[in-house]
């Protein structure tokens, strides 16, 4: 389903996820993780992620949930850290925010969520003079790399590491992707908890 086809009876809302947010966190990745292993795509730990690797980005700030009424629906981690194994120098990986943890609960899934959350990271990249959103994700998944070429990222290379599951790396530039979007997200990241409409 296309985002702007999107239609929820609850509000959205973007928020920093905080320390009460992590149970909830590890439970959506961890069923993320089981349903790619289950495809046979060997992306995140089939268990999921320990709490002590991603308690450090809610603590610093980095992680974000959007919330269907209380239900946590989908969840990014923002940052502009470059992971060194993939972006090279050459790559100027100081103009560019990074997508990480991107998931969304399967209950919601094909409902747009992950097109809301690229946008906003789009949005985040441009008002601080980013040049690119980018990413990396696995590079077996044919179809979530499919996906992402869908929202206007393009494939910048594959880089093979045996250690490594994920290495497919993507980028597009910073703002939106250009689709029509009409879903309204109440962004309590903002200053001034805004309704973001895109």
């Amino acid at each position: 389903m296309r985002i702007d086809t999107l239609n929820l009876s609850a509000e959205l809302v973007l928020r920093r996820a905080d320390a009460t947010d992590l149970p909830d966190v590890l439970t959506l990745l961890a069923d993320a993780a089981r349903w790619l292993n289950g495809l046979g795509v060997r992306q995140w730990p089939s268990g999921g992620f320990p709490a002590a690797r991603i308690a450090p980005l809610v603590e610093e700030g980095v992680l974000y949930v959007l919330t269907v009424g209380d239900e946590t629906a989908a969840v990014m981690a923002l940052d502009d850290h470059a992971d060194a194994e993939f972006w090279t120098p050459a790559d100027r990986p100081e103009t560019a925010f990074y997508v990480h943890k991107l998931a969304v609960h399967r209950a919601h899934s094909g409902r747009g969520l992950g097109e809301v959350l690229l946008d906003w990271a789009g949005l985040r990249a441009l008002a601080a003079g980013r040049r690119h959103v980018r990413l990396d994700c696995s590079k077996e998944n044919d179809r979530l790399q499919g996906y992402y070429l869908g929202q206007r990222f393009r494939h910048v290379r594959t880089v093979d590491l045996p250690h490594r599951a994920s290495g497919a790396l993507f980028e597009r530039p910073a703002g939106l992707r250009g689709g029509r979007t009409e879903v309204k997200v109440r962004d309590l990241t903002a200053a001034g908890k805004v309704l973001l409409t895109h």
